[in-house]
């Protein structure tokens, strides 16, 4: 079986509110490229709802379904973060964190109100925004000479790559995104130019 480099996640930033019985749930579904994104994220919530009783998520940054972080602050548990990890997984979206935050309307929901109103919200802001698909891309660092510059950027030109930094001096560094499956490929092209080097980072 080949490597799946595709993989679903969210355009952009979106919102929806649901309520039942008095409380508000604020859904927001944020695209992220790491597990780090969260406290920033959930740093700006706090901040914009001080008085929200629950700031509950769930993330996803890989392909591999078993990897996720869950957090249901506060709430009983299984009844806030895993519902919201139930709706990335049925659609099967990754590099996406969506939040709900809730506002406590006087009256207990029960378990099977909670976990309606968690996977409802998170539901609704996932309708606001499109699904697109990308592609897992690994981002190198490539070191050369100045008067490989032509040679380079031909390399980078008919492989369509992305160009994330560069750093044009008498030693030259520039820094690409290589979709996962066409690695070899530009390694191999870059590697038969005298005093290259190419060095892995991460994976997008």
């Amino acid at each position: 079986m080949l490597f799946e480099d595709t993989y679903l996640t969210i355009e952009k930033t979106s919102e929806a509110t649901f309520r039942d019985r008095g409380s508000k749930f604020m859904g927001y579904a944020f695209p992220i490229t790491s597990d780090q994104d969260i406290k920033s994220i959930i740093t700006n919530l706090k901040q914009e709802h001080p008085k929200a009783n629950h700031h509950c998520w769930a993330m996803r940054w890989s392909i591999d379904r078993s990897v996720f972080r869950i957090n249901d602050d506060g709430e009983p548990s299984g009844t806030a973060g895993r519902p919201i990890l139930n709706t990335l997984l049925s659609r099967n979206l990754t590099n996406i964190a969506v939040v709900v935050v809730r506002y406590f309307g006087g009256t207990l929901l029960g378990v099977p109100g909670l976990i309606n109103a968690y996977k409802t919200a998170s539901e609704l802001a996932l309708n606001e925004t499109r699904i697109i698909e990308k592609t897992v891309n690994d981002v190198y660092t490539i070191a050369f000479d100045y008067l490989q510059m032509n040679d380079i950027m031909r390399v980078i030109k008919e492989d369509n790559l992305e160009i994330l930094e560069q750093q044009f001096d008498n030693n030259c560094s520039i820094k690409v995104s290589i979709r996962k499956m066409q690695v070899n490929q530009t390694l191999n092209k870059l590697q038969k130019l005298s005093s290259v080097n190419a060095n892995y980072n991460y994976t997008l």
